[in-house]
């Protein structure tokens, strides 16, 4: 059934499809239909972040930006969904044409520009919602604020939605957003998560619950400036990181028509880039902080390679466009054949 959905949705331009795949789910899920269409995984139980998942395998940020279709994403499978990225006030993003696909590469470049209906739309979807699992809100910054005030925009953003969620992601690695990628580094890192982990610390006091944070990071660093971002969190407090987001390389997808388009490029040719991010950042934590992995899982061994580089959670986007809500279940499957999962 999907591939037909996919021959229908590939047709269309790549954000008409977005916006129409968007609609279908969320009204589907609304429904309570999209459980009728694909086969539950398997249950796959683990804990992170004293969170308790249903199975690791979960919709990466990005793919539904407003919270328009918790529901009906859920309905699939997930084991937990993560929605945004959202910023304070609404902004359109990027001029388009913004979006793009390279199916010969199973891979998407995008520059959407953080293009989003704002944090008080995202909260009346979220509590709209019937969702009641984990649910991850990623948060980033306006385009129009300066680099050094972005930590004004995550604190407003963590401040509203933290009683909605069930852990907070911080979005510094996107490509899309000018100066975003330079919070990843030295001094602006440290006073951003300083300035996270004092809010944390607050709003646990006034809302009586602590809600977890992650940082997102960019699969664009070497192996030294990894291990530093990874020493810088540890430092923080922080309680998990995301690894990784989209790319600026090309590699494996050269010469492939729209490869030159700026942008992130996501999906297949980004997953042993962001996978030898894990295994690095899994070295140097030791344990200390969980990894959930994103970056070009487009077949259930993927996801496995991930958990088995040190990734305690893995999430799924340009592979979930390409296969459809059966690679949640072949995830999972993969996953659960492990050997230490066995």
């Amino acid at each position: 059934m999907y591939t037909l959905a996919r021959k229908l949705l590939f047709n269309l331009a790549p954000e008409t499809s977005h916006e129409l795949s968007i609609d279908l789910i969320g009204a589907a899920g609304r429904l309570g239909l999209n459980a009728l269409l694909t086969k539950a995984p398997a249950s796959l139980p683990v804990r992170v972040m004293g969170l308790d998942f249903p199975n690791p395998v979960g919709l990466a940020a990005g793919l539904d930006k407003n919270g328009d279709a918790i529901d009906g994403f859920a309905q699939l499978g997930f084991g937990f969904v993560e929605i945004g990225t959202v910023t304070p006030r609404p902004q359109p993003g990027n001029p388009k044409p913004r979006l793009f696909r390279l199916p010969a590469a199973e891979a998407i470049i995008n520059r959407m520009g953080f293009n989003n209906h704002g944090v008080d739309h995202l909260l009346a979807r979220v509590q709209a919602a019937k969702f009641k699992g984990v649910l991850g809100i990623n948060i980033g910054k306006n385009f129009d604020t300066p680099v050094e005030r972005a930590v004004d925009d995550y604190l407003l953003c963590l401040d509203k939605v933290y009683a909605h969620a069930s852990y907070v992601t911080v979005n510094v690695s996107s490509p899309n957003t000018p100066g975003l990628r330079s919070l990843q580094f030295g001094d602006s890192l440290k006073q951003l998560l300083e300035a996270l982990r004092q809010r944390q610390e607050d709003l646990a006091a006034k809302h009586g619950k602590r809600v977890p944070l992650a940082i997102k990071i960019a699969p664009d660093m070497t192996d030294e400036e990894t291990i530093e971002v990874a020493g810088a969190l540890v430092e923080a407090g922080m309680d998990a990181v995301i690894a990784t987001n989209t790319t600026l390389s090309r590699n494996g997808v050269v010469g492939l028509p729209f490869a030159d388009e700026a942008g992130g490029l996501s999906g297949a040719p980004v997953r042993e880039q962001s996978t030898h991010i894990v295994k690095v950042l899994a070295a140097e934590l030791a344990g200390r902080l969980p990894i959930i992995a994103v970056g070009g899982i487009t077949a259930g061994q993927h996801a496995a390679e991930k958990i088995a580089a040190g990734a305690s959670l893995v999430q799924i986007y340009s592979g979930f466009i390409y296969q459809g809500p059966a690679l949640i279940r072949e995830s999972v499957d993969a996953i659960a054949a492990l050997p230490r999962n066995a």
